[in-house]
């Protein structure tokens, strides 16, 4: 079975605040009976699903086309965790043991894509670099940052970005029930850039195997 992880990108979806978001302009439609349009968009590159880049949160850091695409691709654990909307995830609330080197968290505090709500939850530094020690190589949450809406100094991303951890915002996972996946969730390779959205999905073991 595939899960698709990424919400639909469409002029409704929200994007962070004084962001840019997605508009499509129809460059051209031919003739009725012909199926070919030309459009083009505008919109940040931190839209919907998306992966963010060393680049977005550390100067001189690797933009999103230079960085290694094995942390967005392989076995991949989700958990579901019960917290209340603007808290840091730590380390102690974990019941389900970690055994993968991908983990997606799904928190349930931004359920509608298309209403931005500020009070959504977040990852604390402290487990980001628990999840490092543990081998965890790609971490995923479906709000729109691993930081609170609040937090100008970025505390959680810089902690992703000493660590060597990938990061995945703005996932759809209300859907998905924990357990082992593959993960699929590759950014464009777009050079200079500070993040791409993704198309991600999930995939049982049965579908692959």
């Amino acid at each position: 079975m595939i899960y698709d992880i990424s919400p639909p990108l469409t002029e409704d979806l929200k994007v962070w605040p004084g962001d840019t978001p997605l508009r499509r302009r129809l460059l051209t439609e031919r003739k009725r009976d012909a199926a070919s349009k030309t459009s083009a968009i505008e919109s940040t590159v931190h839209l919907g699903a998306h992966a963010d880049a060393p680049s977005h949160y550390g100067s001189d850091r690797p933009s999103i086309g230079e960085c290694d695409l094995e942390p967005y691709l392989g076995p991949c654990q989700v958990i579901r965790l019960n917290v209340p909307r603007r808290s840091r995830i730590t380390p102690d609330i974990f019941k389900t043991p970690i055994i993968a080197q991908r983990l997606l968290l799904a928190t349930g505090t931004f359920p509608d894509h298309t209403n931005f709500n500020e009070d959504f939850a977040a990852l604390s530094p402290e487990l980001i670099e628990v999840l490092h020690r543990r081998g965890v190589k790609l971490v995923g949450i479906d709000t729109p940052s691993v930081d609170l809406y609040e937090d100008d100094s970025l505390a959680a991303h810089k902690a992703a970005l000493n660590n060597g951890v990938a990061i995945l915002e703005g996932l759809l996972l209300d859907r998905v029930h924990e357990g082992m996946y593959e993960l699929i969730a590759l950014p464009l390779r777009l050079m200079g850039f500070d993040a791409s959205p993704v198309r991600a999905i999930l995939r049982t073991p049965n579908t692959y195997m």
